[in-house]
């Protein structure tokens, strides 16, 4: 009797068994043996990495390493020269290591992600020059990233790329971008404003940081620009969108851990909360806008996102995430990356006066108190280097990142589906092979015959608006408000770094000034 019930359980129990076994099989064949066999498609082509631990992959060597890397700048505080040193070294310590054991071409692994790191001049190239859409943008970044970016244009890939290109970059080129030049000037007045008072009500000097300053600038730009508002109609948009950048950064290294963002940890759930307050405050605005008869004429680019929303039809992307997930690619593309790189050029025209005054003095004598136009800042020559030196720098995006949507070869290498291709644009754009000796030192005149005579043959490796024919369909944009700004603040104010100024650039998605830029600022 007791053999009978004892079978009885097990048979109750077999159910039970067998799904643990088959989640079992599965978990390990997704987590281990597909990523596995893509590995051992490239080791087999000589490409070389460190050992992945099951399930996390390479970070808990990622981690050991920034941990070393902090003790050791901890030590050597104070004595090298931060401001020409390598900030990688210290953001991204692990890339540094493997890239001087491995060579400029690794496979490395954050959980279920296998990523080749590149950092070979002929590889950049030849990715830069694949048009095929075999190769795209990384899965991973819709599902990790997907409350920032969703299905927008920076994440997409195939036809619904195509459309949302088709739909947005055209409201992006030069022509139309000229005449956004008075509205980016009329963005810049109340900041222009509070500092000219600020400085007077100081006797004549002092001291300012501009980060926030420079994103209520960016965003209001970007709000009268691209979306007919003001900034104040977006500025909830703007705050929690920069709310969610910060949280999500602090997650960066757990990118493919299986599972990970459906925990409900605290981060999750702010991202969460975040993610479903910004839907709904960018569907108002979108449908304030299609209501308002005074506004329906205006052809702007939310005006084009919304009629992109009608004329496409994509299983992955309904009309209310098109508008919603390529409004947020925009605010956050175009308002974050403009703010940080304005705040590292002032901060290094601050640091190097001759080229603050070399600026100013080109801006004064072709301006000659003609309201600022774009015949104008066209021929700023010397503010467009220092923009492009900024950039090489302190590129506002960490990584160039591709996924093989299907097999592909690059670089002589069969790369299989499924593996993530990363190039660390701070790693290129301070290769010593390709920018010389002098890669860490700020030198703008390097640019003086663009950008193809500052790195040649290899202008490829110059990358902060990405490269190939996924280039960032904004830089127009972005280079046009840089100069507004900028060739404002040099016209009216001089300035120099402030002594509680602390160089320490941090990672939040984009590389910006860990702890502000304090700069002390006087009436010319």
């Amino acid at each position: 009797m007791e053999l009978f019930f004892s079978s009885l359980q097990w048979l109750a129990l077999l159910p039970l068994v067998i799904l643990c076994i088959l989640l079992f099989s599965y978990v390990y064949t997704i987590l281990w043996l597909r990523p596995e066999r893509l590995r051992q498609k490239l080791r087999s082509q000589g490409v070389k990495g460190p050992k992945p631990s099951f399930l996390f992959g390479n970070i808990p060597e990622m981690r050991r390493i920034q941990h070393l890397a902090k003790s050791v700048e901890e030590q050597e505080a104070g004595t090298s020269d931060l401001f020409s040193s390598n900030y990688v070294a210290t953001l991204f310590p692990y890339f540094l290591h493997w890239s001087r054991v491995y060579g400029s071409i690794y496979l490395y692994s954050t959980g279920r992600i296998q990523a080749l790191n590149v950092t070979d001049p002929n590889m950049v190239k030849e990715l830069a020059n694949c048009k095929s859409l075999d190769l795209g943008k990384p899965c991973y970044l819709q599902k990790e990233r997907g409350a920032l970016l969703g299905t927008g244009i920076l994440t997409s890939n195939g036809d619904l790329w195509a459309h949302q290109r088709k739909v947005i970059a055209p409201e992006l080129f030069m022509d139309k971008v000229k005449g956004m030049v008075n509205l980016m000037v009329e963005a810049a007045v109340p900041m222009l404003s509070s500092w000219k008072n600020e400085v007077a009500d100081r006797g004549g000097s002092a001291e300012i940081v501009v980060d926030e300053f420079l994103r209520t600038f960016s965003a209001d730009a970007i709000s009268r620009a691209c979306f007919g508002s003001s900034f104040t109609e977006g500025k909830e948009i703007f705050i929690k969108i920069r709310q969610l950048q910060t949280t999500m950064a602090k997650q960066s290294m757990f990118i493919g851990v299986p599972g990970s963002r459906y925990l409900p940890t605290r981060s999750n759930r702010e991202i969460w909360n975040l993610d479903s307050s910004i839907r709904t405050l960018i569907l108002n605005i979108a449908k304030k806008y299609e209501h308002d008869s005074s506004t329906s004429v205006n052809k702007d680019l939310l005006h084009a996102i919304i009629q992109g929303s009608k004329d496409g039809s994509f299983a992955s992307c309904t009309c209310e995430d098109f508008i919603v997930d390529n409004c947020k690619n925009i605010y956050f593309a175009g308002h974050e990356t403009a703010a940080t790189t304005a705040a590292w050029c002032l901060m290094l025209l601050a640091s190097h006066h001759e080229w603050q005054s070399r600026a100013r003095v080109e801006f004064l004598d072709i301006c000659q108190g003609r309201p600022l136009d774009f015949d104008i800042l066209r021929k700023l020559k010397s503010l467009t280097m220092v923009i492009q030196e900024t950039l090489r720098l302190y590129p506002p995006a960490s990584f160039v990142v591709r996924e093989a949507l299907d097999d592909i070869k690059l670089g002589g290498i069969d790369i299989p589906r499924g593996t993530n291709i990363r190039i660390p644009i701070a790693m290129a754009h301070r290769d010593p092979s390709v920018w010389g000796p002098s890669a860490d030192k700020f030198d703008p005149d390097r640019f003086a015959n663009g950008i193809a005579g500052a790195c040649k043959p290899n202008a490829h490796m110059y990358m902060p608006f990405g490269v190939g024919f996924r280039t960032c369909a904004g830089q127009n944009l972005a280079m046009v408000e840089l100069k507004v700004v900028l060739s404002l603040l040099l016209s009216k104010f001089e300035f120099t770094l402030s002594p509680n100024y602390v160089h320490c650039p941090a990672f939040r998605l984009t590389i910006e000034p860990g702890k502000g830029v304090p700069l002390i600022y006087r009436k010319l």
